[in-house]
């Protein structure tokens, strides 16, 4: 840090002394990091190197970004360091991020999806906010202008303290517009005529601040002064809808930790419990808004609230893609095809779309966690096996991440309590990094089919003016691997590929094979972008519940591609063959089904439609269950040589047999504490589908001009055993299903199939 820095300094020489200071600690990161030279690694001089080649390094600056960047790369350029000017985002030649606004844009986009899931629509409805910050910063600033439905109550800064106990939300959206152009703004510069009846502005100067009757309403204070420390810790405490972190600083913790742990003394006198904050949603734009186990402690009494890491990842997003847009036309302007003023304009043409992929992972991420919150007890053994496989494997804390011990989660499990969202944010967030590691360790990256994935990453500008340079990508591993992690964990859960490789012993790179082939096979991209645009049109629960029968088929058959299908080998043509089946068993309607089966689809369709869900969505959830057997159908009519339409009757004619489709459903349906009585029914449902693919293969190779005459021969010739088998697991299925009873039925089921 600037160790020259004295009280009272000019401002031109103090911002000297910061440059020059930065200049040094540049030149010295640049010191001891490789280098690309004609595409090979040179390492730096007279440096002992103990890891391996990594020329891999970016830095973003902070507090003015585009001068500080654009010095860094400088340096970067005059040292020839391979990166040039993608060394330092978001300089004079890249995405601004407070021209952008897309920090804070991330961070509303967790916010929308908080009020979103208890049936509010912030973009629409007005609601009431309190912040911290003010109309200069990016991201309370910009914060506060992305609702024009936002009544900003009541807020402040380092210097000043703002209340306005009944704003008018169109005249105060206009001035916080006017104060956000206005160089250097403060509160002060708000115009006082606009505040309503009992506000006003306060410098946290003064020794007593005067209470007006609608600002002790406001903010719950008796007395009629206050110090400025309490008008602030009243305001942190108030009863609003939404409590916006805007500015720097840790403004709430646990009741269970001192100031002194939490770090931030500037802020002790101020500071709050999680367990006081009143708001319903807390969203965090700027960093550290809230300790970790302040968080959990609001999250755990109803609050609604991620991460930091969650709410501002936008910004370091924007980073990311400008380096690697830069990485991708580099070659193109060495080789002079593309000149450096053009570059920059073609970066610009981009910025609508750069920030429209930002605020999707935002958009994404904020759904993974709403819907493993959603799930609850049902996938905690799954998430602390995770968390288990991540400390055996030196790579997670717990005590570091503020992660529950097993007693702790004992407990929680007694009280009907799971994880909690700030809690599922880490575990989401090491799940993606391990994966991603555990993806460039591996080959199954390079496999042809994934290239596609490299493509999802960009602009759809870049792809389609210079798609040689997004396939010549220098980090073309390492962007399909990112892509991969984020969607594999944001579509299958935190516990996907712990739950997938542990149940197959596939390696990560194979479930992410069998990831692409299920979702493609199923088509659940498009599926899920139907879900999408139902935002704020149906009620949140529903959504979520739209979004969960996706989810479990996406797991269902990518772990079925894992165990009955090469996915090393022949992903496109596998996938090709299986979509066949789908939709062949898409086109199976009414008296095609059995009788059970079409019922169950037709009443759940129905029942989803009555919530307002749009009628083709909600046929395609009510068919998911029997879509999903499409895979089995495959499987069984190319073993028999036989078409999908007559593998697909002989299959449904087996189900109706036995009566399969109930005991199916009921076992889906099963919640289970233990992870090995988990790991029982997962085999136990396995089991069963394999006797019913034998018991198929069995009626496709008896006698018979049809496959219905075969079906009834079948019935005939093996009359006593089906007769006795269909008995027994009736019997054994009837009233409430264990997995030990599942597990009889589908060994009776592969004794019959085995005679």
């Amino acid at each position: 840090m600037p160790k020259r820095l004295v009280a009272g300094m000019p401002r031109e020489a103090f911002q000297a002394e910061g440059i020059a200071s930065y200049k040094i600690f540049i030149g010295a990161l640049l010191d001891v990091t490789d280098n690309l030279v004609d595409g090979a690694v040179v390492p730096p001089r007279a440096v002992v190197r103990r890891d391996g080649d990594d020329p891999y390094l970016v830095v973003a600056a902070d507090k003015g970004t585009a001068s500080f960047s654009d010095t860094a790369n400088g340096i970067a350029i005059s040292r020839g360091y391979w990166l040039g000017d993608a060394f330092a985002s978001g300089g004079s030649a890249g995405y601004d991020h407070k021209k952008m606004g897309i920090t804070a844009r991330g961070g509303w986009e967790a916010v929308k999806r908080h009020f979103r899931e208890m049936d509010r629509d912030i973009q629409r409805e007005q609601f009431t906010a309190v912040g911290v910050g003010d109309m200069s910063g990016d991201v309370f600033g910009n914060g506060m202008l992305l609702s024009a439905q936002t009544r900003l109550v009541a807020a402040f800064d380092h210097r000043d303290i703002f209340i306005d106990p009944n704003p008018d939300a169109a005249k105060s959206l206009a001035e916080r517009h006017r104060l956000f152009a206005l160089p250097r703004s403060s509160w002060q510069d708000y115009d006082k005529a606009l505040i309503s009846s009992g506000g006003g502005i306060f410098s946290r100067s003064m020794k007593s601040v005067p209470l007006s009757a609608e600002i002790k309403t406001l903010l719950g204070i008796t007395a009629n002064h206050a110090t400025p420390n309490e008008v602030i810790t009243a305001i942190l405490k108030a009863d609003v809808d939404l409590l916006w972190f805007g500015g720097i600083g840790t403004y709430v913790r646990s009741g269970l930790e001192s100031n002194a742990e939490v770090g931030d003394r500037a802020n002790d006198a101020i500071r709050i419990t999680g367990g006081e904050v009143r708001a319903k949603v807390i969203g965090e734009g700027a960093n550290l808004g809230a300790t970790q186990r302040g968080r959990i402690e609001y999250a755990l009494k109803g609050g609604r609230i991620n991460t930091d890491a969650i709410d501002n990842s936008a910004g370091v997003n924007s980073s990311d893609l400008e380096v690697n847009i830069k990485i991708a036309v580099a070659p193109l302007l060495a080789a002079g095809t593309l000149g450096i003023e053009a570059r920059n304009a073609f970066l610009v043409t981009m910025t609508d779309e750069v920030a429209a992929l930002c605020l999707r992972n935002n958009y994404l991420q904020g759904l993974a966690i709403s819907l493993a919150e959603r799930a609850g007890l049902a996938e905690l053994p799954d998430h602390r096996e995770l968390i288990e496989r991540l400390e055996d494997r030196g790579l997670l804390d717990r005590a570091v991440e503020f992660l529950p011990s097993d007693t702790v989660l004992e407990n929680r499990v007694a009280a009907g309590t799971a994880l909690v969202r700030p809690e599922l944010a880490v575990i989401l967030a090491y799940a993606k990094l391990t994966l991603y590691a555990d993806l460039l360790d591996g080959r199954s990256i390079d496999n042809d089919y994934l290239a596609g994935e490299l493509y999802r990453y960009f602009p759809g500008t870049l792809r389609s003016t210079y798609p040689e340079a997004v396939a010549g990508h220098r980090l073309k591993r390492e962007v399909i691997a990112t892509v991969l992690a984020n969607a594999m964990i944001n579509r299958g859960g935190p516990a996907f590929v712990t739950d997938l490789t542990a149940a197959t012993s596939a390696s990560p790179g194979e479930t992410a094979l069998a990831y692409a082939a299920a979702r493609d096979v199923y088509g659940l991209s498009a599926l899920n972008t139907a879900i999408d645009a139902l935002d704020t049109l149906i009620d949140g629960d529903v959504q979520l519940a739209l979004y969960a029968e996706v989810m479990a088929l996406l797991r269902q058959e990518s772990l079925w591609f894992l165990r009955n299908a090469d996915v090393t080998q022949g992903l496109s043509d596998l996938v090709q063959r299986h979509a066949a089946g789908v939709a062949a068993l898409r086109g199976l309607r009414g008296t095609d089904l059995p009788a059970s089966l079409a019922q169950d689809v037709a009443e759940m369709a129905q029942s989803l439609k009555d919530k307002g869900v749009p009628e083709t969505t909600a046929q395609q959830i009510a068919e998911l269950p029997v879509i999903g057997y499409a895979s089995d159908i495959v499987l069984v009519s190319e073993r028999a040589g036989v078409s999908l339409a007559d593998g697909a009757t002989a299959f449904f004619g087996v189900f109706t047999t036995f009566r399969l489709w109930p005991v199916i459903a009921q076992s889906r349906a099963l919640l289970l504490n233990d992870r090995f009585d988990r790991m029982a029914l997962d085999r136990a449902l396995a089991n069963l589908m394999r006797a019913q693919r034998d018991l198929t293969a069995d009626v496709l190779k008896t006698e018979g001009k049809s496959v219905d005459a075969k079906l009834v021969n079948w019935q005939v010739r093996r009359k006593a055993g089906i007769e006795r088998t269909a008995a027994a697991v009736a019997e054994l299925t009837q009233g409430k299903l264990t997995v030990s009873r599942l597990s009889v039925a589908a060994g009776l089921m592969a004794d019959l199939a085995q005679e």
